[in-house]
């Protein structure tokens, strides 16, 4: 699983058929050892009703798809959580 923050959206009226009534999301995966530094952003379905400025939850590869319930569509992220608080302590580390 990833952390990351949702920094926007993407719209596609011409599309793969089996990815017809997915929303898509630009999410940004977040280093938490360092800050919560942004990494490079990427693309995720939303399976849960997320929104801009969010810090979600993500899958990614097989576990993508199977959070969507279908091993026929094409994704490699999907967003299967909203974060409402987290705790850090890089003293145990």
């Amino acid at each position: 699983m990833l952390v990351g923050k949702v920094i926007g959206n993407i719209w596609s009226t011409r599309k793969e058929e089996s990815l017809r009534g997915f929303k898509f999301l630009v999410v940004c995966p977040l280093n938490l050892l360092e800050g919560e530094k942004p990494g490079t952003p990427i693309v995720a379905v939303d399976s849960i009703g997320a929104g801009i400025g969010e810090t979600v939850l993500i899958v990614s590869g097989s576990s993508a798809r199977t959070a969507l319930g279908r091993s026929d569509v094409p994704v490699d992220a999907t967003v299967v959580g909203i974060i409402d608080d987290k705790e850090i302590n890089t003293n145990v580390l």
